[in-house]
């Protein structure tokens, strides 16, 4: 399965996977974007990012850890 940016659900799950220690909350958007862009599965071009998707990431990571 591939991920693009838009994939915002699947994107937490699997830096959930990636990252099981990790308090999604504190993380920076920058660290969250070079995260997503370290993923095997993610398959989308670096600068199609922007504030709102890394937001929408990182709330669907949260609600992943509830």
């Amino acid at each position: 399965m591939s991920l693009n940016w838009t994939d915002s659900l699947d994107i937490a799950i699997a830096l959930d996977e990636a990252h099981p220690d990790v308090d999604p909350q504190y993380v920076r958007f920058t660290e969250l974007h070079q995260w997503v862009c370290e993923l095997d599965e993610f398959d989308d071009l670096p600068e199609n990012s922007n504030e709102k998707i890394l937001e929408a990431i990182q709330m669907n990571w949260i609600e992943e850890k509830d």
